[in-house]
């Protein structure tokens, strides 16, 4: 298995992480602050090359009865336009609850409110990229 790189798609920030080159673990990179559409892109891109990634994973938000609302809809459209710059595959996630539970994490840990806002997106990101290795993992 290659890497796989992962994004947690918000309006202001993007949560960034990396699987390991087995894809047992994800690691959180960085939380991006979103400038423009293409800049953004772009930056991804240059992020995700450095790790040479099989693949990029998206976080998809998922209302709590299954459903796809608004910002579902603004991530594919997002990855849609990645996809045009991108030739490898794109695959989605159910990110239901992944800031929540970052959000949770941080809270036990006692992470002031300010140091959270700056790293609770990559968490998030690497919440869900655990999610889908550990769901693939279980596949065999």
């Amino acid at each position: 298995m290659q890497r796989i790189v992962a994004f947690d798609v918000g309006e202001k920030r993007i949560g960034i992480a990396v699987s390991d080159a087995l894809g047992w673990t994800a690691q959180g990179l960085e939380t991006y602050v979103r400038k423009n559409l293409e800049t953004d892109i772009d930056y991804l891109l240059a992020v995700a090359a450095r790790y040479r990634p099989c693949k990029l994973l998206f976080g998809i938000p998922r209302n709590m009865d299954g459903s796809y609302g608004p910002q579902a809809e603004r991530t594919r459209r997002f990855a849609d336009r990645l996809a045009q710059k991108w030739e490898g595959e794109l695959t989605f996630e159910d990110e239901r609850l992944t800031t929540a539970q970052a959000r949770n994490v941080l809270i036990a840990a006692d992470v002031s409110r300010k140091n959270r806002k700056a790293v609770i997106d990559k968490m998030a990101a690497s919440l869900i990229l655990q999610s889908y290795l550990d769901r693939i993992g279980k596949r065999g």
